[in-house]
């Protein structure tokens, strides 16, 4: 049976008039209600708020409530998202970023898997790779493009994860722990939420890379689970962050200096001892020197 909990899609914008239209359509084509919409421009340049007052009026009426914030100084996604959640009635919220697209029964799948269980606090699927003219195109080695699926190395986003994340990181006793997110981080987009949970460890951080920061404070104290199927679409295009040395190195350095921190209290190193590049590390630290022979990965 259908689940009657509103969820909030929680939609933050920036320079995207070229893909929020997109964005915002395959929202209204999710197959649960009731669903609200909450978009947040964070002062675009570009038109995106004049692309977003127009779906409002067009298909506003298909969400149960639609909030839109715009900004006259950008600020910064963590920040629109904290703001975007302050303002959620739902239990849980869909998070999706204004260039990507969701599958029409994303939220539904998501949601079940959130429903039941209440110690799960993010749920989250595979994802197909978009370019910036909404073809579906396929990755090679070094994530170079191809239209022709017989040329890709990987056909989807969470294949590529795969191959350069640890081994095992994607099977149910491992995905989304801590002692596997301490060190990288391979959830993909197009995660539900926990509101409450969400809430619970802070929100979104500024300065850091915002989803592997939270993501991993929600490790610390919940399930994140993993749901083998395509549900989302994840745009490549030249203004991905990850294509951005000079911007992304740093957000990453700061993320790992928080992530360490993090790791200074006791009660998160147990959480990450069935892994075997932890606990090495904490017998050497309480002079027990390597461990025998340990499965894992």
């Amino acid at each position: 049976m259908a689940s009657p909990e509103l969820v909030s899609a929680l939609v933050p914008a920036y320079n995207h008039v070229r893909y929020v239209r997109e964005c915002l359509d395959a929202l209204a084509a999710q197959t649960h209600r009731p669903l609200e919409l909450l978009i947040g421009d964070d002062a675009s340049t570009d038109g995106t708020a004049a692309v977003i007052r127009s779906f409002i009026r067009e298909r506003g009426g298909e969400f149960t409530r639609v909030v839109f914030e715009q900004r006259t100084v950008n600020t910064g996604v963590a920040s629109m998202l904290n703001d975007l959640i302050a303002q959620a009635r739902g239990r849980y919220v869909f998070l999706n970023a204004s260039d990507d697209r969701a599958a029409p029964h994303a939220i539904e799948v998501l949601l079940a898997v959130l429903e039941a269980d209440p110690r799960v606090a993010l749920a989250v699927g595979d994802s197909i790779i978009i370019d910036r003219d909404s073809r579906r195109v396929f990755w090679g080695v070094d994530r170079d493009t191809f239209v022709d699926e017989s040329e890709a190395t990987y056909r989807t986003w969470v294949e590529y994860l795969r191959s350069v994340h640890r081994p095992g990181s994607f099977d149910r006793s491992r995905f989304g722990k801590p002692g596997t997110l301490h060190r990288s981080h391979y959830i993909p987009n197009g995660k539900l939420l926990r509101r409450s949970a969400v809430l619970q460890v802070g929100g979104w951080r500024a300065g850091t890379l915002e989803d592997w920061d939270l993501n991993f404070r929600l490790a610390l104290r919940y399930k994140l689970r993993y749901v083998d199927e395509v549900l989302f679409a994840y745009r490549w295009h030249e203004a991905n962050t990850m294509r951005d040395a000079a911007r992304w190195l740093p957000l990453m350095t700061a993320t790992e200096a928080y992530i360490a921190e993090e790791l200074r209290n006791p009660a998160a190193w147990l959480r990450t001892l069935p892994h075997r590049d932890v606990r090495s590390g904490l017998r050497n630290r309480l002079g027990f020197g390597a461990p025998r022979n340990t499965p894992g990965g």
